[in-house]
């Protein structure tokens, strides 16, 4: 069960990340590093989240429009599924590498 302080704590837990606290690594001169990308990744989600906390508040006072809720909750979702993908992948390679013998 979520509460309003969890999802507080997530979020600048995510704010904290996105605001450049974590070392990046080049990989591509071109297209810039990972860690900025991922950065990037967590700052979209960080606001999309606050958005859609936003538009459920003035949902809830009657000052919103529920078609921009539904649309904010869903963009969050799609945001949120996407990190949770790229974790796992990211896991995923690590435990390979792992696995790679000396």
């Amino acid at each position: 069960m979520s509460t309003p302080s969890i999802a507080a704590n997530a979020y600048a837990a995510l704010a904290r990340a996105a605001n450049g606290t974590t070392p990046t690594t080049k990989i591509d001169s071109q297209n810039g590093s990972f860690g900025q990308l991922l950065q990037n990744a967590l700052g979209d989600l960080t606001n999309k989240g606050s958005q859609m906390d936003a538009r459920a508040v003035a949902a809830a006072n009657g000052k919103g429009d529920l078609v921009d809720v539904v649309t904010a909750v869903a963009e969050t979702e799609v945001a949120v599924q996407t990190l949770v993908s790229v974790r796992d992948r990211v896991i995923q390679s690590y435990e390979e590498i792992m696995r790679m013998p000396i």
